[in-house]
């Protein structure tokens, strides 16, 4: 995904303009990042990509269903410790973010053209030789799973699994 020279410059910025608060919560047992420079710092170091989770936290129903169904789920839990470095993007309507979160939020929204919650972009963010440049590298996009009920965590799974291995 190419992204314009604005966008990138207004990226970098955000990134490198110091530590968002709370760069870090474990909810379910599972570390997710706020912060995307602190889970680009981890996912360099891992060599896993960032599962990015655009979500209304205080409004969204199809994101608490997808937290329930899928999020929460043991199989979810499993393959996220093994596979990716855990991102949420938050849009809540109830309470007001830090002015940097809501921006940098706000800036990978527009970056990936997220239209609707929930949404999961999983991506890589890689730094130039020199460190000043960062460049996005989205590896696929998912949703709420289409499968009958009770299946929802492995149709998830099986749909990430498939973009991990290139075939989007």
């Amino acid at each position: 995904m190419h992204f314009n020279k604005l966008f990138i410059a207004t990226f970098i910025c955000l990134l490198f303009c110091g530590p968002l608060l709370k760069a870090q919560e474990v909810k379910n047992g599972l570390t997710w990042y706020t912060d995307a420079n602190a889970a680009a710092e981890v996912s360099n170091k891992t060599k896993k990509p960032i599962f990015g989770f655009f979500t209304g936290s205080d409004w969204c129903g199809w994101c608490h269903k997808l937290d329930a169904v899928v999020l929460s789920k043991p199989e979810f839990k499993a393959w996220a410790a093994k596979n990716v470095i855990l991102l949420e993007l938050d849009f809540p309507r109830n309470k007001k973010l830090p002015d940097a979160l809501a921006q940098q939020n706000a800036g990978l929204q527009q970056a990936f053209k997220v239209q609707g919650f929930p949404t999961i972009w999983i991506f890589n963010i890689e730094k130039d030789a020199t460190g000043s440049k960062m460049n996005l590298n989205a590896l696929g996009s998912l949703g709420y799973p289409q499968s009958e009920p009770g299946k929802e965590v492995t149709a998830f799974l099986d749909n990430a699994n498939n973009i991990l291995k290139g075939k989007k």
